[in-house]
């Protein structure tokens, strides 16, 4: 099993769920977030002021998905959360050793 987290343009959420549900992901957790990386933040202007905001809001999104799977989960997420500018995220591939489902004690890849 993989775990899949991606970090994307909140506005792109829609279109990177519909083509994961497309991919047969049955499950997913989003998860507001803010952070920065070669985007370094941006400035905004409110009553006149400006300010500096470094850290950028972004969503991530996590799912475990069967090994057979992962390349088409991670190509959709490529394929769906792209704009080709500064700042568009990173997708990270971990192997997950187990996975336990709390209602019926399944456990492996039948918990997913």
């Amino acid at each position: 099993m993989k775990k899949i987290e991606a970090i994307i343009r909140p506005f792109k959420l829609d279109e990177v769920k519909e083509a994961l549900l497309e991919e047969g992901v049955r499950g997913m957790t989003i998860s507001e977030v803010r952070g920065y990386g070669r985007q370094k933040g941006h400035k905004e202007v409110y009553r006149g002021s400006e300010y500096e905001i470094e850290f950028v809001p972004k969503l991530k999104i996590e799912v475990v998905v069967n090994d057979e799977i992962a390349d088409k989960i991670v190509d959709a997420i490529l394929r769906t959360a792209k704009t080709n500018q500064v700042g568009d995220g990173k997708i990270f591939v971990s192997e997950i050793q187990d996975a336990i489902r709390i209602r019926t004690d399944e456990s492996g890849p039948e918990a997913l």
